[in-house]
């Protein structure tokens, strides 16, 4: 199990740590789950994600070689911009959803998901072997912080001044914060405004400390995921798989009408299931797994589901039969032998 380089600020914290990815994370800290989340929508919340993977992508040809191998486009990004995107297989799936910023011209850093980071570099290393390009694992270099909600630029502004009026959403400086060299990206996985805190990973201490001190509240995985699936956002490996297309979703917007990687395996499958978002008219917890009826038909399951820490709502992604992706078309869930009724929703379920 590897561990972040906040690994003894979490236990000195409380923290209940679990094995995620390979890594020992925080689930939850002494407040719990709901504590955590309402923080996140109502101030500030502090989430450590330096088990992310970080990509060095450089050289002469390193735009069209993400434009190639990405989803999203990378040409109309400018130095210090960022854009969400995906990586497409060839067989008309995904090897992980992105994040792709913009240091300088053909100079980027992309960002995946931890259980991801040992395929998607492998993928494209072997890609890159026809481009005048460079792709190197810089993840050892990084650790990560995640500062989110209505008073993360409040909380920075202490700091930054001026100079944090300027950053726009997903843009991305380099600066100085509490004396530290730092890339601050205007991102994240909340639905909330919020940053990303990029810096050495000797740094992170110092300002983990500093941001609890001045208020923010620590967060774990599962405030995490409550967060972004209140706020509709797919987590790879429940919403997008290798199996999934993208055009059958509603971030189909993600997908560019250019030459890919894959393309004609994506752009020629026929979307036979649609992912839609689920409200439960009734009590229950739906669960990754969980089948979707419609009547006495399986139509599909669920992704993932939860209750929702601020409105108490059972709430769920899942992939059903395109016929009845249907917005206020009312199914069930199969909770434990029983028929839940629920109804197709468009998300995001909660929006600040």
């Amino acid at each position: 199990m590897q561990r972040t380089p906040l690994f003894d600020e979490h236990l000195a914290l409380g923290a209940k740590m679990v094995p995620f990815a390979g890594w020992e994370m925080p689930i939850n800290y002494s407040g719990g789950i709901t504590q955590e989340h309402i923080a996140v929508r109502t101030n500030a919340g502090l989430f450590d994600v330096s088990h992310m993977g970080e990509i060095r992508v450089r050289g002469h040809e390193a735009t069209p070689f993400l434009s190639f191998v990405t989803l999203n486009d990378p040409a109309k990004l400018k130095p210090g911009r960022g854009q969400y995107s995906m990586l497409p297989n060839d067989f008309g799936g995904l090897i992980d959803d992105l994040y792709i910023y913009c240091d300088a011209a053909n100079d980027f850093l992309v960002v995946c998901n931890a259980s991801s980071r040992t395929e998607v570099v492998k993928h494209l290393q072997a890609l890159a072997s026809t481009y005048e390009v460079e792709v190197y694992d810089e993840s050892d270099n990084w650790a990560l912080l995640a500062l989110q909600g209505p008073g993360s630029s409040l909380l920075l502004s202490l700091h930054l001044g001026d100079q944090l009026l300027e950053q726009k959403k997903n843009s991305k400086i380099v600066t100085r914060l509490q004396g530290v060299l730092v890339d601050i990206a205007r991102t994240g996985y909340t639905g909330e405004d919020g940053f990303e805190i990029f810096c050495r990973p000797d740094d992170a201490r110092k300002l983990w400390r500093s941001f609890l001190f001045e208020g923010a509240e620590p967060c774990g995985l599962g405030a995490r995921d409550t967060l972004r699936l209140e706020a509709g956002f797919p987590l790879f490996g429940h919403e997008f798989t290798s199996q999934t297309n993208p055009l059958c979703s509603d971030y189909a917007w993600v997908v560019k009408d250019k030459p890919f990687y894959g393309r004609e395996a994506m752009w020629g499958r026929k979307c036979e299931k649609q992912l839609v978002g689920l409200r439960l008219l009734e009590r229950g917890i739906p669960r990754q797994g969980y089948e979707l009826y419609k009547d006495a038909e399986n139509i599909g399951e669920v992704t993932s589901g939860t209750i929702s820490p601020l409105t108490r709502e059972s709430i769920a992604l899942g992939w059903i039969k395109k016929s009845y992706a249907v917005l206020g078309e009312e199914i069930s869930v199969e909770i434990r032998g029983q028929k839940v009724a629920a109804t197709i929703v468009k998300p995001p379920f909660y929006q600040s």
